[in-house]
């Protein structure tokens, strides 16, 4: 539900994030001193794209495609008549919304913003976690991704009220420098600080965790 549409996302443009990735002066700059990157770089065969090779051009038009900012309730209305397991909506954003795709079906709500790439100031996902609980009640499973990027994150998330936190870029950046093993890394690093910080907070387990072990500034 947060990518109805593709965002414009110049950041990622600007950076040379496009498919194909184009390379720009700031790209050269920073590699310029990393004489491991070239080396891989003139070494390893380079990396293609199933879009550059299947004969579909990867434009922005066609990359579009892939999304329906038509989607409407209805459409999960059919989803759920034809699909008998549990029905998840990611990108939910709002309690209003939450409780809405709970009374068409949903059996659990995803509150995301994609990680704030899609639209710039949208609401933040843990600050509207609270209001999200008290509209769902204490049943309903809540998955919360965007903004974790350490377990003193995860932590805030499942005392606010989420069943548990998503850890999208922190993953990635794992298996980006370090392959499975990276990933185990950040896992090992997350749980270090999610330990740390119960034992900080004076809890002995998440199960203890609640709203009075986070404060949210709202100045």
């Amino acid at each position: 539900m947060d990518t109805a549409t593709g965002g414009l996302r110049h950041r990622d443009t600007r950076d040379g994030m496009t498919i194909p990735p184009t390379l720009t002066l700031k790209t050269v700059l920073d590699a310029s001193y990393r004489p491991r990157w070239w080396f891989d770089f003139l070494t390893t065969e380079p990396l293609t794209f199933a879009t550059l090779t299947d004969g579909t051009a990867a434009t922005a038009s066609v990359i579009a495609s892939m999304f329906d900012p038509t989607l409407s309730l209805d459409d999960l209305d059919w989803i759920r008549a034809q699909w008998p397991g549990s029905l998840v909506v990611k990108g939910i954003q709002t309690a209003e919304d939450a409780r809405m795709v709970l009374d068409h079906g949903a059996d659990a709500v995803y509150l995301s913003n994609h990680g704030g790439r899609q639209l710039d100031r949208p609401p933040v996902p843990l600050r509207e976690l609270p209001a999200v609980r008290a509209a769902v009640g204490p049943d309903v499973p809540i998955i919360l991704d965007s903004g974790i990027t350490s377990g003193a994150d995860i932590i805030a998330a499942l005392a606010l009220g989420a069943d548990f936190a998503m850890i999208g870029r922190s993953y990635l950046y794992g298996l980006m420098a370090g392959g499975e093993r990276g990933v185990d890394r950040v896992l090992e690093i997350l749980t270090r600080e999610m330990d740390v910080t119960l034992q900080l907070l004076g809890v002995s387990s998440v199960r203890d965790l609640g709203p009075q072990h986070v404060r949210l500034d709202r100045a």
